[in-house]
């Protein structure tokens, strides 16, 4: 309300700090109390703008400054604060004429108000994204038939054909995702550990195999979508070994779609025309610990 005698103390409640003016005529009496004499919350705060001049006095404070104490309800947050009054004896010290006083001051802010960012653009993923990726999203690695148009029916290959794979990962109600192939094992067993094995996919997303001389190995650019990753692998099978059968184990990956590609996410396939690794998307030089054969953990 109006700083005006019948309401000497005005209180204003802002986002972040409290404003109160508090007219000298404190009591209506006609007599102006001195700025010294007033204080606000238990930190006993000093007027922010007074003159000898002004008919009012001004405090502003933080909410949680000058000593103020923060209430919680079910629908709202109460600041709570007090204007203090302490007057300065004078004349005979055997008499008082003015007692102290204590206006008690709160604001009052609803938890359930609606409110905006404006520009604000949070950099982090969803809530609801983070448990997914961490618990929830499921990865797919299939044989395909060689034009992509639909999974391969028989896993029967002979040497001299190209394994297609494509690697996919169900982002529904997701922010958007896109999908790496880290790491490809191929073993005689299941277990991925076992002796002898070779990684034709290593060091988080470069595909080795495309660097020897009777490879054509490559991952698919462009992609099918973010989401999905394809790379065709030539047929091969253990040298010396008495069994036909190989097992391949591949670890796969999601990083949000709008973070640039870096050593630890990238899909690159060495380009034996140009002598040079290349990345299906991203710069070129996220690619260059595939030929140091360390991209770091």
């Amino acid at each position: 309300q109006a700083a005006v005698p019948l309401h000497p103390v005005a209180v204003q409640c802002q986002e972040a700090q409290v404003v109160v003016t508090v007219h000298r005529d404190l009591f209506g009496t006609g007599r102006l109390v001195r700025a010294a004499e007033l204080s606000l919350g238990s930190a006993t705060c000093l007027p922010t703008v007074w003159s000898a001049a002004e008919s009012t006095v001004t405090f502003v404070a933080g909410l949680h400054e000058c000593g103020s104490t923060l209430r919680v309800t079910p629908d709202a947050l109460i600041y709570s604060t007090s204007l203090n009054y302490n007057p300065v004896l004078t004349g005979n010290p055997v008499i008082i004429r003015t007692s102290p006083a204590v206006v008690p001051i709160e604001c009052h802010y609803p938890r359930r108000d609606n409110v905006s960012s404006h520009g604000v653009k949070p950099t982090w993923a969803p809530f609801q994204s983070t448990i997914s990726s961490e618990e929830k999203l499921p990865f797919s690695l299939h044989l395909m038939n060689d034009d992509w148009s639909a999974e391969r029916v028989s896993t029967v290959f002979q040497l001299g054909e190209v394994l297609h794979f494509q690697a996919s990962v169900n982002t529904e109600n997701h922010a958007p995702l896109r999908l790496f192939v880290d790491k490809c094992v191929a073993t005689l067993t299941p277990e991925r550990s076992s002796s002898p094995q070779y990684a034709f996919i290593d060091f988080s997303g470069c595909l080795v195999d495309g660097q020897l001389d009777d490879a054509t190995s490559t991952f698919i650019s462009p992609r099918p979508s973010q989401d999905v990753l394809q790379f065709a692998v030539d047929a091969f099978k253990f040298a010396g070994g008495s069994s036909d059968l190989i097992y391949i184990t591949c670890h796969l990956k999601v990083s949000l779609a709008d973070q640039a590609p870096d050593p630890l996410n990238k899909a690159c396939s060495f380009n034996k025309a140009n002598n040079l690794w290349a990345p299906v998307e991203g710069s070129q030089d996220v690619c260059s610990c595939c030929e140091m054969r360390s991209c770091g953990s």
